[in-house]
C-alpha cells in the first residue's frame, strides 16, 4: 500500500478518535452542568491526585552504572481537552485504557513513548523500570515481590532501597464535585529517591563479558588482585524475575548461585601442595612417575598411564602429574599441609552481605589426613576436599598479590545521589597467606603451566597470563559408566603487574583444558581488548 494512502488512513483514524473524545467530553460537561448542586458547591475546593507510578532505590556497579532501574518509562498525566488529545494520541502506548478514562472526563495517566510535548497541560513523569529484559548479575541482585526484597541484595538492603515511599504524581485543584478549577496551580511531584541506593564492586562491562560465555552449568568469578573486590560473578544457568516459575522446576537449578557452592577441586589445589613444599625447602624435589603410585594397598593412577618419567616440581605442574604430587605429599606433615590450605581460606565461609555467603567447603580434619590414602588424595585436590569458585579466586589473588591475600568484597558503600559514596564500607582486609618468596615461586609455577604447556588452551592473545587447570573427579557416573568431572581453571593477568584473578568452573564439564581454559582465554582477551 502506498505510504501516502497509509498516512491518509492514519490521519482519518486520528480525526475519528478526536471527534469521539470531544463528544465524550461535551456530553460529560453537559451532564455535570445540569446538576443544581454544582453551583452550590463549586466554590468549595478540594484536590485530585493522579499517581503515575512508584520508584525504588538503585543498585549500582563500581562506576555508578545502574544494575536495576536501567530503563525509564514515560507516563503522561493530563486533563483532557481536544488540544491535549490531538498531541497526545500519536504517542500513547495503549489506547483502550485511555478511551475508558475519557468517559469520566477527569484527568488520567497513560504511558507514552516520549517526554517531549509542547502542550503545557501534558505533564510527563519518568518512572524507572525495576528490571531490564536480561538483568545483569541476577544471582547477586535477587528479586522483589510487591515492593519487598525477597532474595539477594534486594532483600539485604531492603530498608535502604525502599526506605521511603517514592511516588510520582500530579495534583489538581477541584471543586467539591471533582471538576478541575480552571487556572488553578498544578502540583507536580516526580520521584525523588531513585538515585539513592547501594554501590557494589561489580564492573558492568566485565560482568557482561562473563555472562555471555558459553557455559551450560558452572560459574565465573573475576576479582581485583590487589583489593579483593569482586568485579564479576556469573552463575550458569541464569534466570530472570519473570521466569521464576520455570526456574524453580528446572532440573539445572538456575536459582542456585554456583559461585558460592562447594565442588570437588582437583589439580588447582596442587598449588597449595607446592606452597607447603616450598616452605619446607622441598622445591628441588624430583620424583619418577611410572603412571601409578601405591600407598599400602591402594593404587593411585596418573592421567598419563605410561607415566611422565622423572619430573621436577615445575614439570610436574606443567604436566599436572598426580603421581609426583602424591609422592611429594609423603614428605609433608599433614598438619602443616592443612594449615597452608587454611591460610588461603579453604574451609572458611566468605560473607559478602547478609544473605550472600560463600559456603565453607570441606577441609579434611587432621585426623582424616593422618590416613595415608586421604593425605595422598588431598595433595592433588581430591578426596574429601571441596571449595567454592569464590574461594579459589580469592586464593589466586593471594598468590598473585605476593602472598598478601585480600578477602573478597562485594559492597563499596551507600550513595544518596547516584554519583558519590555517602557511606563507605571498610577498606580492603588482608590475610598474610604466604611469604613473598613462596608466592613468587607459585607465580612461576602458574606462568609455566600456561605458557610452557604447548597443549594449553588458556593462552590469551592480548596479554600474558598465568593459571592452573583441573579435571576434578566427582565419584558420580553416567549410564555408560563414564565419571562426571568438573572442569576448572584459575589464573591471573597481566603477569608483570597482576590486576585480574579469574576462576572458571564448568560443572560436569570434563577436562579443564578443554572446557574451562578456552573460557578463561576469552575473558582475558575481552577484558584487555577494551
Amino acid at each position: 500500500m502506498p505510504v501516502s494512502k497509509l498516512m491518509t488512513q492514519r490521519l482519518f483514524l486520528i480525526k475519528i478518535f478526536l471527534i469521539s473524545a470531544c463528544c465524550i467530553l461535551l456530553v460529560n460537561l453537559a451532564f455535570r452542568m445540569q446538576k443544581t448542586e454544582y453551583l452550590q458547591t463549586s466554590l468549595r475546593q478540594s484536590q485530585l491526585t493522579i499517581t503515575a507510578g512508584n520508584a525504588e532505590g538503585s543498585i549500582y556497579d563500581r562506576n555508578f552504572q545502574p544494575l536495576v532501574n536501567q530503563k525509564l518509562n514515560y507516563y503522561a498525566v493530563v486533563n483532557p481537552s481536544p488540544e491535549v488529545l490531538e498531541e497526545l494520541f500519536p504517542h500513547i502506548e495503549e489506547i483502550f485504557p485511555v478511551l475508558k478514562s475519557l468517559r469520566t472526563g477527569k484527568p488520567f495517566c497513560c504511558q507514552v513513548n516520549t517526554k517531549q510535548f509542547s502542550n503545557p497541560e501534558i505533564h510527563v513523569l519518568e518512572i524507572p523500570e525495576r528490571y531490564s529484559e536480561n538483568p545483569p548479575a541476577q544471582h547477586i541482585l535477587g528479586y522483589t515481590l510487591e515492593h519487598t526484597g525477597i532474595t539477594g541484595l534486594e532483600a539485604d538492603y531492603d530498608s535502604i532501597l525502599r526506605k521511603k515511599e517514592d511516588t510520582a504524581s500530579v495534583s489538581y485543584m477541584t471543586d467539591a464535585l471533582g471538576n478541575i478549577l480552571p487556572g488553578a496551580e498544578v502540583q507536580i511531584s516526580p520521584v525523588e529517591y531513585r538515585n539513592s541506593g547501594v554501590v557494589t564492586t561489580l564492573d558492568s562491562r566485565i560482568q557482561q563479558i562473563c555472562e555471555t560465555q558459553e557455559i551450560q552449568k558452572g560459574a565465573v568469578v573475576v576479582m581485583d588482585v590487589k583489593t579483593g573486590e569482586i568485579l564479576a560473578m556469573a552463575s550458569f544457568p541464569d534466570y530472570t524475575p519473570d521466569t521464576l516459575g520455570t526456574a524453580i522446576s528446572s532440573p539445572d537449578s538456575p536459582l542456585i548461585n554456583r559461585c558460592l557452592c562447594a565442588y570437588n577441586v582437583g589439580s588447582i589445589f596442587k598449588l597449595m601442595t607446592c606452597a607447603a613444599a616450598y616452605t619446607q625447602n622441598l622445591q628441588d624435589y624430583r620424583a619418577n612417575c611410572t603412571g601409578s603410585f601405591q600407598i599400602k594397598h591402594q593404587t593411585f593412577r596418573c592421567h598419563k598411564l605410561s607415566g611422565h618419567g622423572i619430573l621436577d616440581m615445575k614439570r610436574a605442574m606443567i604436566n599436572s602429574c598426580n603421581s609426583y604430587f602424591i609422592q611429594l605429599g609423603q614428605l609433608l606433615h599433614p598438619a602443616f599441609m592443612r594449615e597452608t590450605a587454611q591460610n588461603f581460606g579453604f574451609g572458611t565461609q566468605i560473607p559478602l552481605s547478609h544473605s550472600i555467603i560463600s559456603a565453607s567447603g570441606t577441609l579434611p580434619t587432621l585426623k582424616e589426613l593422618n590416613y595415608p590414602a586421604e593425605m595422598a588424595n588431598f595433595c592433588f585436590g581430591q578426596g574429601l576436599l571441596t571449595a567454592t569458585p569464590l574461594q579459589v579466586a580469592q586464593m589466586t589473588c593471594g598468590i598473585a598479590n605476593d602472598g598478601k591475600m585480600p578477602i573478597a568484597k562485594l559492597i563499596l558503600g551507600i550513595t544518596a545521589d547516584g554519583k558519590t559514596l555517602t557511606e563507605q564500607k571498610n577498606a580492603p582486609v588482608y590475610a598474610r597467606a604466604l611469604k613473598k618468596n613462596a608466592a613468587y615461586y607459585l607465580q612461576d609455577m602458574m606462568i609455566a603451566a600456561v605458557n610452557e604447556n604447548e597443549n594449553s588452551r588458556a593462552v590469551p592473545e592480548t596479554v600474558f597470563a598465568a593459571g592452573k587447570t583441573s579435571t576434578a573427579q566427582t565419584g558420580r557416573f553416567d549410564q555408560n559408566g563414564t565419571e562426571y568431572c568438573h572442569a576448572w581453571i584459575t589464573g591471573y593477568f597481566p603477569i608483570d603487574n597482576p590486576q585480574y584473578a579469574v576462576t572458571v568452573l564448568v560443572e560436569d564439564g570434563g577436562y579443564g583444558n578443554e572446557a574451562a581454559a578456552p573460557v578463561f582465554k576469552n575473558i582475558a582477551d575481552s577484558i584487555m581488548s577494551n
